[in-house]
């Protein structure tokens, strides 16, 4: 079955292939040039395009190999000053080599999915078939899901208690892209607990400070510390400019369409404070809309506080501390480290994605990748993640702007969420008795009436933002208005999720059986250690 299942998501993707493309397909193709045509001193540097190399070295490197492959498709895509260059070899090349990375992904979901039993094939299909990853990476364009390959395959090996090789491939996927670095405190937090001292604690709490090992810190330091340097090395001298390009903290608060976080809801009340202070004559700091026009820039709040990179960093790491302190605790019991690991990864990646400084609204793959596995592990982790798919996919609509891709977008939202709610209720919820007690209709499987209803709302939302709104003529006078829209309403459902799955992470209490498909999983997680 999971080949076909591969056969028919490639060709998926293959008809993809002349669709609209983003201003990522530039970037890419700027990068190629750069790392073909540049020395090695030059390349974080060049400002030939305004769409600069801004990616950790590892993946500068890769851009570097594909150019050689590229230049049998067209040479000129490598030409430094073809800007917007896009001819149909352009096009079939770059595209092509999105698909053929994407088999690392494939791979890694497939070794993946052997550790959760029943729900393999199940945890198979949701996890390739992500209509985020297919939006983003097929349409939109850029490499997510070889890099989210590598983060499953990392994650395997931890279920395998093979830390160094996870500790190795987690460090060079930090090293192709740095927006991992905010599940990185997870890792170190579940490193130091779980590999360095080498003895579980007797009662599952209590740490064994006496078994710490000294050799098994050399080992893990020596393994990221020898990825960094082979890819920061050859670039020492031009560390401050990397750096400068990697994090531009001149960007903004907010990226240019709003991810549904809370900085999203921060600054709609600001606006809303605005707009109250103009109708009743309260002077403000400034009198005009703040972040309405899809712009990456700085911008002051009106009426509230500024928020300052620095607010963002402590307000992400104050939010973490909780769950990684668990985690450490829970880590001490090797029945629930995975488990414990997982969660935490969904946990404090909720965090980043909700605080942190200049989001990218796909940074929320990186909740909903983690928690996909985890949704045939429990029946807290299924609801969560029902609700989240469809929530944080349909987030993602903006994304692909053109009118000829709504019908697209839908199919495959709808097609996802079907999957999901057909299959994952199965697991925890009783089969249905006929004639027994009622089922209101409104009320989605294993989710409450109130929840049900949020996510009925959407439809609405979707038919207002591609229909009535034009209809009425708000495209003229209101154009970021159905961008704020889906952002603000979305960030209600995943900051109700995120509050949602970290009670459930902090309450967890390691006397608790692993329900269904976590038996399956503690049982070959026995097996491998």
């Amino acid at each position: 079955m999971i080949p076909q299942i591969v056969v028919i998501v490639t060709t998926i993707k293959l008809l993809f292939i002349p669709l609209y493309h983003s201003t990522d397909f530039e970037v890419h193709r700027n990068w190629l040039a750069i790392t073909h045509n540049l020395t090695l001193d030059k390349w974080y540097y060049d400002e030939t395009s305004e769409w600069t190399l801004d990616y950790p070295p590892l993946f500068a490197w890769l851009e570097f190999v594909m150019s050689f492959i590229a230049k049998y498709f067209d040479p000129k895509m490598l030409y430094l000053t073809n800007l917007n260059y896009k001819s149909e070899m352009t096009i079939l090349f770059q595209r092509l080599s999105v698909i053929v990375l994407d088999f690392v992904y494939i791979n890694s979901v497939k070794n993946l999915s052997t550790y959760v039993g029943n729900g393999k094939l199940l945890v198979f299909i949701l996890l390739v078939t992500s209509p985020g990853l297919l939006m983003i990476d097929h349409i939109h364009f850029q490499y997510n899901g070889f890099l989210y390959g590598l983060f499953l395959h990392s994650i395997s090996h931890v279920i395998r208690s093979n830390n160094l090789t996870a500790a190795f491939w987690f460090a060079v996927l930090l090293n192709l892209k740095h927006i991992f670095l905010y599940v990185a405190p997870v890792y170190l937090v579940f490193m130091f607990r779980a590999y360095c001292f080498t003895i579980s604690s007797v009662d599952g709490v209590h740490t064994p400070w006496y078994s710490f090992s000294f050799t098994n810190l050399f080992k893990m330091g020596f393994t990221v510390l020898s990825v960094v340097g082979l890819s920061f090395g050859p670039f020492i001298q031009h560390l401050p400019q990397i750096l400068s390009r990697l994090f531009p903290f001149k960007r903004g608060l907010c990226h240019a369409y709003w991810a549904p976080n809370f900085w999203a809801l921060y600054t709609f009340v600001d606006k809303v404070l605005l707009h109250l202070a103009i109708k009743f004559g309260i002077q403000a700091k400034k009198t005009e809309a703040s972040m309405t026009g899809g712009l990456v820039q700085e911008y002051e709040h009106a009426i509230l506080p500024t928020i300052t990179p620095t607010v963002t960093f402590v307000l992400t790491f104050v939010t973490m501390v909780p769950a990684l302190i668990k985690l450490w605790y829970l880590c001490a019991d090797r029945r629930y480290r995975v488990m414990s690991f997982v969660r935490c990864l969904v946990v404090c990646a909720g965090c980043s994605f909700l605080f942190g400084w200049h989001v990218h609204e796909k940074a929320i793959l990186l909740i909903l990748i983690p928690l996909s596995f985890l949704s045939v592990l429990g029946d807290v982790d299924g609801k969560q993640f029902l609700i989240l798919t469809t929530v944080g996919n349909y987030s993602l609509f903006p994304l692909l702007y053109p009118k000829n891709l709504l019908c697209i977008k839908i199919f495959m939202l709808l097609t996802h969420v079907a999957i999901a709610f057909v299959n994952i209720p199965t697991l925890y919820e009783p089969a249905k008795v006929k004639g027994g007690r009622r089922v209101r209709v409104l009320r989605l499987p294993l989710l409450k009436q109130t929840e049900s209803l949020y996510l009925y709302i959407l439809i609405f939302m979707c038919v207002y933002e591609n229909s009535l709104h034009i209809l009425w003529g708000f495209d003229k006078t209101l154009p970021f208005l159905p961008l704020m829209m889906t952002s603000v309403y979305c960030s209600f459902g995943v900051i109700y999720v995120w509050i949602k799955f970290y009670h459930y992470f902090l309450t967890f209490n390691v006397s608790q059986v692993p329900t269904l498909c976590s038996v399956n999983l503690a049982q070959k997680y026995k097996k491998t250690t």
